[in-house]
């Protein structure tokens, strides 16, 4: 069960750090800077759109619905940080008590990230057929970028772990 919860809760962290930031920044600013600060997948995300030339129109209404977003504040609030904080500097860890605060956490995560795909959508969708194969192409290329930089390190953890193995 912990590994599970570790396995929402730090992604959710990692995005909700990185969405005061990624809420800010409009398809023009993504760009120009190139990438999106975050996790791996918001990564993917943040870059979804470069390389593809869009008119001022495109351009103007993916701001618009960039916009419409940027209500949504961020699921993990600081007071939420200091709250998790205290319980793990507790005396007595409250294990149940944790793991309900960081599941109302990582349900609002997943509440925020299912919103900003269909923005997404969206924008995907305000694209000519060209557009999209522009995108798509760039997609697989970026896919497999991160395949092979996942079999690389893959790779190089059980190298380390079989040397670990053999000096013991």
């Amino acid at each position: 069960m912990r590994k599970v919860t570790a396995v929402v809760v730090v992604p959710a962290l990692i995005l909700s750090f990185s969405t005061a930031r990624a809420a800010d920044v409009t398809t023009d600013e993504m760009h120009q800077s190139g990438t999106v600060p975050g996790s791996m997948a918001q990564i993917l995300q943040g870059q979804m759109f470069d390389g593809i030339n869009l008119t001022e129109q495109q351009r103007q209404q993916m701001r618009d619905l960039m916009q419409q977003t940027r209500h949504e504040g961020s699921p993990i609030s600081i007071s939420d940080l200091e709250q998790l904080h205290t319980m793990i500097i507790a005396d007595k860890f409250d294990a149940a008590g944790y793991k309900t605060r960081v599941d109302k956490i990582a349900q609002a995560e997943v509440v925020r990230q299912v919103e900003m795909a269909q923005v997404r959508n969206q924008m995907y969708h305000l694209l000519t057929p060209a557009q999209q194969t522009v995108l798509n192409q760039k997609y697989q290329q970026r896919m497999n970028e991160m395949r092979r930089l996942t079999e690389t390190q893959q790779a190089s953890s059980l190298q380390a772990v079989s040397n670990t193995g053999s000096h013991q």
